[in-house]
């Protein structure tokens, strides 16, 4: 039995694409799984109309949860780099809830198994606290606690943090990335997709050479590019000394875990690249650093397995009461 009507919406909506799946039963995961371009659709719930009529066959669902990628105010979320805001009632569907998309992706953890995750360096993870972060559109950061009868996701908005610059090059960059207009400059504004973009030109500046217009999937591709390479090199290093700031901020001795649409696309970079030096890198900290995992999530849709845990647990509980 579950509390809710079988089956479910699940869905991770980003500044970019909208992912959605339907859930058939409590501990599945998600099928029937479908991206949809954000840009086709004038609201959120067009796009769940259009994803349940193209790709579900009509069925409505007996509940929701959707994982949106930007603040949260009960019922009410507003996407930080899409127009996209109102409220989930709105869905019409009979029990809906709101995520915020870091803490569906870090309530996704305890379900991936040893093929949807890349070692990063560290011990093998232990239970406790752990942290998940993520460049895609934005860069997002969350938290999951151990409760007693579960998990408990933290949301945050992490990634608007002052960027850690390390030395005097990477503080020559940050002057680089001020006089192109960024008077402050917060780490999603390099560890991001748009942000390895920036990074390209104001390395450019900082080299003093000219360098052409490139998408952040063109500089992760020119791999014989000594700019583009070096771009990739600075922010996977820039991305370790982030990381490490969150692991300590969250005591995260359960591990730290990396998500978001850009990391996939290149695993080995990041594994070969100074990340884990620079994660550990703390003058007072190191060794307590060391002691942490560091993984890349590179499962499919894991903020989609994440919202679905979510359900299940709530329909879990709504049962119990």
């Amino acid at each position: 039995m579950t509390a809710f009507e079988l089956p479910w919406l699940v869905a991770d909506v980003g500044g970019t694409n909208a992912r959605f799946g339907l859930v058939a039963s409590p501990g599945a995961r998600p099928s029937q799984v479908a991206v949809l371009a954000g840009a086709r659709y004038r609201t959120l719930t067009d796009a769940v109309s259009g994803y349940l009529a193209e790709h579900a066959g009509g069925l409505r669902p007996g509940a929701a949860c959707l994982a949106v990628a930007g603040p949260i105010d009960g019922d009410r979320y507003r996407l930080t780099n899409s127009p996209w805001a109102g409220s989930v009632r709105d869905l019409g569907v009979p029990f809906a809830a709101l995520l915020n998309d870091f803490e569906a992706l870090a309530l996704s953890l305890p379900h991936l198994d040893g093929g949807e995750l890349v070692s990063l360096g560290g011990p093998e993870p232990a239970h406790g606290v752990k942290a998940v972060l993520g460049p895609g559109t934005g860069l997002g950061v969350g938290g999951l606690i151990p409760t007693g009868d579960g998990w408990t996701p933290i949301p945050g908005e992490g990634g608007h943090v002052t960027l850690p610059a390390r030395d005097d090059r990477e503080l020559e960059i940050v002057r680089a990335l001020r006089a192109g207009g960024r008077e402050h400059v917060v780490a999603e504004d390099v560890l991001s997709g748009p942000g390895l973009v920036r990074l390209h030109r104001a390395l450019a500046r900082v080299n003093g050479v000219t360098a052409p217009d490139l998408t952040a999937s063109d500089i992760v591709a020119r791999l014989d590019d000594s700019l583009c390479a070096e771009t990739v090199e600075v922010f996977c290093a820039m991305l370790g000394s982030f990381a490490g700031n969150v692991a300590l901020t969250l005591g995260a001795r359960g591990g730290v875990y990396l998500g978001g649409g850009v990391l996939p696309r290149i695993v080995e970079r990041v594994r070969t690249s100074d990340f884990r030096t620079r994660f550990a890198a703390n003058p007072d900290m190191s060794s307590y650093l060391e002691g942490i995992a560091t993984a890349l999530i590179v499962a499919p849709q894991p903020a989609l397995t994440g919202a679905a845990a979510w359900l299940a647990q709530r329909a879990a509980k709504e049962l119990i009461s």
